[in-house]
């Protein structure tokens, strides 16, 4: 594929117009941001959406590369004087990287090899004669003969006649086209195939027991299942390996080299087993490996992705005064007490939990901070001593009377956050437990706001996050954050240097600059006073302002998602009314309809918040233990985890139920996120109930 081929191929593959795509793919070589482009200039790419523009940017990334490695190997062939005009055309032609590196193999410069030894001793005519299959009389060894070069190494007619088929090994294993025969075929045919290693025979059963004597064919083995078992591999638990029928791939592969009778058919044989098996089957098992490793940890990476952007766009709780618990046992629980806006009021540690249980000293001081602050929810982290806590506050809540609820919120990254640089730059002043405490308020108060500030593979939604490319998942991570906050908007005189980072156009070190500003120079007032933050440039502020909220400015559009390069739109919209025709507008001042149609839906509510429109979060005022429940009981519950095969609810006691896919939905469906999303709250009935393992089985079908 040409350079200039790329759009089309692009523009096909993602079913969108040629026109479309160019338009696009200059956007992104201008520099602008996957938000800034997906919101503000729908008109250039026809309103393609965000998550399409970022796999599209991939995909050209990827086409960019593939083109660049196709120049590369055609000048690296072409300085060894053996680039004909059918390999430049196929090497032109190809659609994949894989394909490229399988036409260059032959014309790669290896290490010392039998093949290349028989080169160098003059052997490759010899094997040229044995691939031609001309001779049907005489004797083998009377051919090689005349091919014995001592000095080489090879002095006799048996060591110069393998010689010669070693070479033929090495030619059919580098053949671009066998490759291709012999992938298609074991990634069709083949299986993965594990067992218990030696060492791990020798101890305790372990988790990976379902595959000790394990096989599945690799074009149904389920992802999950290729990272589980590359992790008991990875352990030392596991051994695997690629298995696909050995005489049926060398079968195909006489077929393509052996084309009649000769007095070589025998040897020739000989030499392609000896190909597939020292030299094919080798690679294809580590590129089969490889490819569905890769395919499982996209497919991790994906999960974990949709359920960080559902997550991070849960609900915020306004007008919620929190006593957040973050429970422990020696140690006690830290108790934080936050106003409405997430600010201190109060700290302390209580002791509910064993070994005090001193239950009545913290009814007393949730008494005290409950009518001392007008207290009306208690947050409390699902971590080690939640079961504990939550029982004591649940007791708590129902003795007292007071109009006050309790939820449970997950507290996985909490520790990663108090513990990090950034809190104790934020609160130098509060210990670590402290910080947890108040950053599991915050989660309840304002989701996105808080969570932005822990690493996106600590947020405890995905599944084997920490076995998968960790480049690619943080890209992936990042993406999807800067997707949530940019479409939820930034609030400019509130917002952290965190959040502030993963707005359109501003990094780190201008997030950082605009809070600097704004403790020195007071509340903005007006967007365009951001141009005043220094090494906040006028690309920079192109790309960020729109997604800045000003709540009290001097502009009402400064509350909106109005781009300041649209504001004399806007204002010709309010004088002419929301009602009018908007077409006659788009002709009078040159802006596109679906520009006018967001700044309609902008004008009609300033200030929204998208994630109003998201599940309100369960609160409880009563506790569940394991005790409590009985198969088929109906139970409310919030989904905390999708994950290939299932989703992880919380239904109010300390370990979350599983739904397996085949208990989603009366219907079949391929993946659980198709049925449910984190933060859901679903309707569930228990199926099973494991108290030994501590486990809970759940579904979300009446009586399945």
């Amino acid at each position: 594929m040409m350079a200039s081929n790329i759009p089309s191929a692009l523009a096909a593959e993602f079913k969108l117009t040629q026109p479309q795509v160019s338009a696009t793919v200059a956007l992104i070589d201008e520099g602008n941001t996957i938000p800034f482009i997906a919101r503000y200039r729908k008109e250039t790419t026809g309103g393609i959406d965000d998550v399409t523009l970022r796999e599209l940017d991939e995909r050209l990334t990827y086409l960019r590369r593939l083109e660049s490695r196709k120049q590369e190997v055609l000048r690296l062939i072409d300085e060894q004087g053996k680039l004909t005009a059918d390999l430049r055309a196929v090497i032109e032609a190809a659609a994949v990287l894989q394909r490229v590196e399988d036409l260059y193999k032959p014309f790669r410069k290896k290490r010392a090899t039998r093949a290349s030894k028989a080169k160098d001793a003059g052997l490759a005519p010899l094997a040229a004669t044995i691939l031609e299959q001309k001779l049907t009389d005489g004797d083998p060894l009377s051919v090689a003969k005349p091919f014995i070069n001592a000095a080489k190494g090879f002095d006799t007619a048996e060591s110069t006649l393998q010689g010669a088929l070693d070479i033929i090994a090495e030619e059919a294993a580098d053949d671009a086209e066998v490759a291709a025969i012999l992938r298609d075929f074991t990634r069709k045919r083949g299986a993965i195939e594990s067992k218990r290693s030696e060492a791990a025979d020798k101890g305790e059963p372990t988790v990976y027991e379902m595959y000790r004597e394990f096989g599945e064919p690799i074009l149904k083995i389920p992802n999950h299942r290729v990272l589980a078992i590359n992790r008991g591999e990875k352990e030392g638990y596991l051994k695997v390996k690629v298995s696909a029928d050995f005489d049926t791939a060398v079968g195909l592969l006489e077929s393509r080299v052996i084309t009649r009778r000769s007095i070589f058919t025998e040897l020739l044989k000989s030499a392609l087993t000896d190909s597939y098996k020292r030299l094919i089957a080798p690679s294809l098992e580590r590129e089969m490996r490889n490819e569905l490793t890769e395919r499982a940890e996209a497919d991790a990476i994906k999960v974990f992705a949709r359920n960080t952007e559902n997550l991070l766009s849960q609900r915020p709780v306004k007008g919620a005064r929190v006593i957040a618990i973050d429970p422990g046992y020696r140690t006690g629980c830290k108790a934080a007490v936050l106003d409405e806006h997430g600010k201190l009021l109060d700290y302390t540690t209580l002791y509910p939990t064993p070994p005090k249980s001193d239950v009545a000293g913290t009814e007393r001081v949730l008494k005290i901070y409950a009518d001392k602050y007008n207290v009306n929810v208690i947050v409390i982290g699902n971590g080690t001593g939640s079961r504990e806590t939550e029982e004591v506050v649940a007791n708590f809540i129902e003795k007292s009377g007071l109009p006050i609820q309790y939820t449970i919120v997950n507290e996985a990254g909490a520790s990663v956050y108090s513990a990090s640089k950034l809190a104790s730059e934020e609160y130098p002043e509060l210990d670590v437990t402290t910080r947890g405490a108040m950053s599991l308020g915050r989660r309840l108060q304002d989701p996105l706001a808080e969570l932005v500030k822990i690493p996106p593979r600590s947020m405890g939604v995905g599944q084997y996050q920490h076995d998968v490319n960790q480049t690619a998942l943080d890209a992936a991570l990042t993406g999807v954050v800067e997707n949530v906050v940019n479409r939820v908007g930034a609030d400019l005189n509130t917002a952290s240097a965190s959040l502030l980072s993963y707005v359109a156009g501003i990094g780190s070190a201008v997030a950082k600059n605009i809070v600097a500003y704004r403790e020195a120079n007071g509340a903005f007032t007006d967007r365009k006073e951001l141009k005043k933050v220094p090494k906040l440039g006028n690309k920079a502020f192109e790309q960020c302002a729109g997604f800045l909220r000003i709540r009290e400015g001097k502009n009402i559009l400064d509350n909106t998602g109005v781009h300041p390069e649209s504001y004399a739109a806007a204002e010709r919209l309010l004088r002419l009314g929301l009602d009018c025709d908007l077409q006659a507008v788009s002709n009078e001042l040159g802006v596109g309809l679906p520009t006018l149609r967001d700044i309609v839906t902008e004008l009609q509510k300033p200030g929204r918040d998208p994630r109003d429109d998201a599940p309100p979060v369960v609160f409880s005022r009563s506790v569940k233990s394991f005790d409590d429940l009985a198969v088929g009981m109906e139970m409310t519950g919030t989904v905390r985890n999708v994950v290939d095969f299932g989703v992880f609810v919380d239904i109010g006691v300390k370990q979350d139920g599983l739904v397996h896919v085949s208990k989603m939905a009366n219907r079949f469906i391929r993946h659980p996120s198709e049925a449910a999303a984190v933060g859901d709250t679903v309707k569930v009935w228990v199926s099973g109930i494991d108290k030994e393992r501590g486990k809970i089985g759940l579904t979300m079908v009446e009586g399945k």
